[in-house]
């Protein structure tokens, strides 16, 4: 099958179920679902096809360090968002974000040491982060358009992405990959329908299943090269997979997400 048609049905396929499955289950529910990286995984995906095994590794290593950025997104739209509205907070978050992500690129971690602060970042994270939660009785419907539009704003980021890839280098292009696209688009719809707090929790969801993201980079990083695509993909998810059984039974045991 061409590249292109798998970018332009696994992308927005993977994205529209994530989507079905917040609303179904919640916000912190569908934050946590992003721990799953429904686009940075088909961006490493893609350019390991496009740009080959090392191309890709590389770019991983990348995407994982960017776990720290998402983590400094997380932590910025959520503090911020108890005392404003979706557009500064986000502002703040995606300046955050950007700042760690010039920082990762200046230290060029390998996937081990970067592995290692995106753990302890994470669980810095679970300590800091606020808890708002959702105010009651304002939950509106959502307009026939939201999943749609979910779909083709993840799918063109993708495109865009592993189009500029071999220009920005590997460990730029998978430092930009993790930004909290899909999180995003959760946190500003629940903050604008049901408020701050509603925000906040999608965040803290966000923030949980960013264990298993870090740990499926570090298995493509690894692997890929050695092993080869399938191989490293498919070790990636499994462990991914388990890492998130394990995050939401300790989400529900301390009443993280609930």
């Amino acid at each position: 099958m061409d590249i292109l048609l798998l970018k332009l049905i696994f992308t927005p396929v993977l994205v529209g179920a994530a989507s079905l499955a917040g609303r179904r289950w919640g916000g912190d529910v569908g934050g946590w679902l992003v721990g799953i990286p429904f686009t940075s995984g088909p961006i490493a995906l893609f350019l390991a096809l496009d740009s080959g095994v090392h191309f890709a590794a590389d770019a991983a290593v990348g995407i994982l360090a960017g776990t720290v950025s998402q983590v400094a997104f997380a932590l910025a739209y959520a503090w911020i968002a108890l005392r404003t509205g979706w557009g500064v907070s986000f502002a703040a978050a995606a300046a955050a974000f950007l700042a760690v992500t010039a920082a990762m690129d200046i230290l060029k971690l390998g996937a081990l040491p970067a592995f290692a602060i995106a753990v302890a970042s994470l669980a810095a994270a679970i300590v800091l982060m606020p808890r708002g939660r959702a105010a009651e009785g304002v939950i509106r419907r959502l307009p026939w358009w939201d999943i749609p539009a979910r779909m083709v704003v993840a799918t063109t980021f993708v495109l865009i992405l592993t189009a500029v890839a071999p220009a920005l280098g590997p460990r730029l292009a998978g430092l930009l990959a993790p930004f909290p696209l899909y999180a995003t688009v959760l946190a500003v719809f629940a903050h604008r329908l049901q408020g701050g707090g509603a925000a906040i929790a999608v965040l803290r969801g966000l923030v949980l299943g960013l264990f298993a993201f870090a740990l499926f980079f570090l298995a493509v990083s690894q692997l890929l090269v050695t092993h080869g695509v399938l191989v490293a993909f498919g070790v990636a998810l499994v462990l991914a997979l388990a890492a998130q059984g394990i995050s939401l039974t300790a989400s529900r045991a301390f009443r993280f997400a609930a």
